[in-house]
């Protein structure tokens, strides 16, 4: 082979290995192409990714705030702060509703406090916490709120311009400068079909995809099942603490209150007044215009007492047409002012359709200065109460601190003499440690309840002969002969008698035949007159020697009288039989009814109720069936 044909022959093969480094090189290029861009989806898949994983993470956090009744406000920062941190975006805040006389406009409810949030608030110079939107009436807020959608903004300064009320130029101007919003997300919040208000986006970046608007929208929901979730717990626990008809607070939270007032005053040395109030002539309002009249003359009161309480204070609607109210920090003068300061307001006070309008009686009493113990404030005021009644209504009166035996006191000594004598059959030992609980409590000044002391002998001594007797079932049989006794319009004096009565009225049971009261099936007549015994056993064997209940024995004597005369022990009929003795049968009976036999099942409240309203004008009078059906409903609630 010539040199030439070499040449040739090796330049040919050059330019074919040229051509293949050529074609491989292409391919690499390729190779490398597809792999930026690989590289590329999978840098965006993770940061999706990313993102789902935080958005899943801030959801679950959220939800949990919102399962453990954490308050709302901690769960709406825990949304706000997340999109600003996490996410990425420049800022965000959740806006309410508000009206203010004539005016609607939307206050931060939630916010981050930092420069992009104190250089808006500045537009209008004000502070961050009474910053106020106003989304003009064409505006894209107003039309997004109107047709339930998103609003976008690509220009802060649109923003501004349509939902910030005249923005100083000089300050919008520096807020403007070298932000790097892009984009302005807004998600109206809607709360059982009511436009509440809206979460705000501010996005570093023009464009949004669908993910990103998806993912925002589960932020706001979120935002709009919290708000869902803390209204009801708002409400049932509003409801557990309220009165349905005033508002105020109910007698379970006064009771609670009293107790922790008292326990503060103490603390502090500072007094406190206990004023109660008492509407005048209910029960005539309700025979002229009927009931529906009374609850809005109850209402009435209860707003003028909402009008003329304190921040501090603590108004409770105690039952029927009593009032109470706590007014910490408030000696014996400022009470008396306080008192005659309401009794005015309600004197001027119109009910629509109330020809004569209403007036109270009050009654105003001091812890510390008069008392440290809550049972004895509650009694002096509650008398000071009545006094106004007795002397004519519609006036105030201060509680007598010369006049303070409480009906408590004389239950005390009487269950001392009972136990340290051994007039009933009774545990020794446990005698003697409800002795010494009793003697403590009559010297007790620390504020505890002499009350609750009285329920629970009761109940211990009634479990000792009838064993199904049921704790609770005492104090629940003196609020509701209570409640009857002032819907009857008895005096302090009578009501007193009848708490003392209702403690007492069972004890001859003590000394009834134990088979006999222990007896699943239905009592022979033998039986029955056996039983009937008690109330003249209780009487005269137990209580007559114990001089301080010598007026109780008479309404114990009769409990068991009945309207029509069929009752016994001494076939006694109408206005014979004292009313007090009549409010202890027809309480007596109800609680019977609703309570468990052994020969037979409770029965309901209604069929309870029913029972009692079946036998008026005969175990009962009209006007003690009439006060019980008033005094069961007001019962029911407490």
């Amino acid at each position: 082979m010539g040199i030439f044909d070499w040449i040739s022959k090796s330049a040919k093969k050059l330019k074919d290995v040229e051509s293949q480094i050529g074609e491989e090189t292409k391919d690499v290029y390729e190779v490398y192409q597809r792999n930026v861009v690989l590289e590329r989806e999978i840098a965006q898949r993770t940061e999706e990714l990313r993102l789902a994983n935080q958005t899943l993470l801030t959801l679950e956090q959220v939800w949990d705030m919102m399962n453990s009744s954490r308050p709302l406000s901690n769960v709406l920062e825990t949304i706000v702060s997340s999109l600003y941190g996490e996410f990425g975006y420049i800022y965000s805040f959740i806006t309410q509703k508000q009206y203010e006389e004539s005016e609607t406009y939307y206050a931060l409810k939630t916010y981050l406090e930092n420069d992009f949030s104190l250089k808006m608030a500045g537009l209008t110079s004000s502070t961050i916490y009474d910053f106020k939107l106003k989304p003009s009436f064409d505006g894209l807020i107003e039309n997004a709120i109107k047709n339930k959608e998103v609003a976008y903004y690509v220009s802060l300064k649109q923003f501004v311009e349509d939902n910030i009320e005249n923005p100083d130029e000089e300050k919008l101007e520096e807020f403007l400068k070298d932000n790097p919003t892009k984009t302005i997300i807004v998600f109206p919040i809607t709360v059982q079909n009511q436009f509440s208000g809206f979460l705000s986006v501010f996005s570093p970046r023009k464009e949004l995809n669908d993910d990103e608007i998806s993912f925002l929208n589960l932020f706001a929901r979120q935002i709009e099942l919290a708000i869902t979730i803390a209204n009801l717990f708002e409400t049932v626990k509003k409801q557990a603490v309220t009165d349905h008809l005033t508002n105020l607070f109910n007698r379970r939270f006064f009771e609670d209150a009293l107790h922790r007032e008292a326990t503060r005053s103490l603390r502090t040395k500072q007094p406190f007044c206990l004023l109660g109030l008492d509407l005048d002539h209910l029960k005539k309002i309700n025979d002229t215009y009927g009931h529906s009249m009374g609850d809005k003359a109850i209402a009435a009161i209860a707003n003028v007492i909402s009008k003329t309480s304190r921040s501090v204070d603590i108004p409770s609607r105690y039952g029927g047409e009593e009032f109470f109210i706590i007014l910490p920090g408030i000696d014996a003068k400022g009470g008396l002012t306080a008192a005659e300061r309401l009794r005015i307001s309600i004197e001027s006070t119109f009910v629509d359709g109330l020809k004569d309008g209403i007036t109270a009686s009050l009654g105003v009493a001091v812890f510390i200065e008069q008392t440290t113990n809550i049972d004895e404030l509650f009694e002096m005021c509650d008398k000071a109460m009545y006094a106004s009644k007795q002397k004519g209504r519609n006036q105030v009166t201060l509680a007598d601190t010369d006049n303070i035996t409480s009906w408590q006191d004389v239950a005390i000594d009487a269950f001392v003499d009972i136990l340290t004598k051994h007039r009933i059959p009774f545990n020794k030992n446990l005698a003697i440690d409800l002795t010494k609980k009793l003697k403590i409590r009559q010297q007790d000044s620390s504020g505890s309840s002499t009350q609750e002391m009285l329920y629970s002998i009761v109940d211990s001594i009634s479990k000792s002969y009838f064993p199904l007797y049921q704790d609770g079932i005492t104090k629940n049989k003196i609020s509701l002969a209570t409640l009857i006794a002032k819907r009857m319009n008895l005096s302090k004096n009578d009501v007193d008698k009848l708490k003392i009565a209702m403690l007492l009225y069972d004890i001859g049971n003590t000394l009834m035949p134990k088979d006999i009261m222990k007896k699943a099936a239905p009592l022979s007549a033998q039986e029955k007159i056996e039983i009937q015994k008690h109330p003249i056993v209780g009487a005269q064997e137990i209580l007559k020697p114990i001089s301080s209940v010598s007026d109780i024995i008479p309404i114990i004597e009769q409990h068991h009288e009945n309207w029509d005369g069929s009752g016994y022990p001494n076939n006694k009929k109408g206005s014979e039989i004292p009313t007090t003795s009549q409010i202890i049968l027809i309480v007596d009976s109800y609680f019977a009814m609703i309570s468990y036999r052994p020969y037979r099942k409770p029965y309901t409240i209604e069929e309870a109720i029913k029972q009692i309203k079946d036998n008026v004008n005969k175990k009962y009078s009209p006007e003690l069936v009439e006060a019980f059906t008033y005094a069961i409903d007001e019962f029911r609630k407490i």
